[in-house]
This record gives C-alpha cells, sequence and structure tokens, in this order.
C-alpha cells in the first residue's frame, strides 16, 4: 500500500470545518491512509453511532466538537470536545452521539 495524505501538507487546517454534519447519518472522510496505519475524520448526527466491534490494533479518539458516549469493554465514557480516550485493540467498543459531534480516529498498526 502506497502511503496517502489526503489533506495539504505544511498547513495549517481546521479540522471541525472540514467536515458536514449530514441529517440523520455518519460522515467520514480520511485523511490519511498508511502502511503504518489510518487518520479519519468522521461526523455524527445526533442517535448515530456504530455498534460494538474490535480491532486488532489501539484507536484513538479526539472529539473536536459536540458529545459522544463510547462503550469500551461495556463500559460507558462520555467524550466532550477537547477530550480524547484510546479505545485498546481487541476490546469491544462501540460510539453512540449523545449530540451530534465531530470526532479524529487514528489507528496506529502494531
Amino acid at each position: 500500500m502506497e502511503d496517502q495524505v489526503l489533506f495539504k501538507s505544511a498547513e495549517v487546517i481546521n479540522l471541525a470545518q472540514q467536515v458536514d454534519y449530514s441529517l440523520g447519518g455518519i460522515v467520514s472522510k480520511q485523511v490519511i491512509k498508511s502502511t503504518a496505519g489510518n487518520v479519519t475524520l468522521f461526523s455524527f448526527d445526533k442517535s448515530q453511532g456504530l455498534s460494538e466491534h474490535s480491532a486488532p490494533f489501539d484507536a484513538l479518539v479526539q472529539v473536536i466538537d459536540g458529545e459522544t458516549e463510547i462503550r469500551i469493554a461495556g463500559k460507558p465514557f462520555r467524550v466532550k470536545q477537547g477530550e480524547m480516550i484510546i479505545m485498546p485493540a481487541n476490546i469491544s467498543h462501540a460510539v453512540y452521539a449523545v449530540e451530534r459531534f465531530k470526532m479524529l480516529l487514528t489507528m496506529i498498526k502494531g
């Protein structure tokens, strides 16, 4: 796989302005795609989410707008704008939009 930077390098970018909300939906926009991992920008409308799943590597969620509930191994965590949480590898997790929110998801392959 060839590494791809899908936003301009050496430029200041306001992440919250790079993805719009979609009524009743989820929008994703890849920022970086690399053999080492991926960085993806998401927006979730209120009450939208990702069902429980796991990944083979750690994932870092940074909330850049709004608020979400992230469940890790069944335990709920409220994460708000300016906060982050690490979802550990091989542990089930789910995402639910308490209100509409945007997040940056960084997954680093081990």
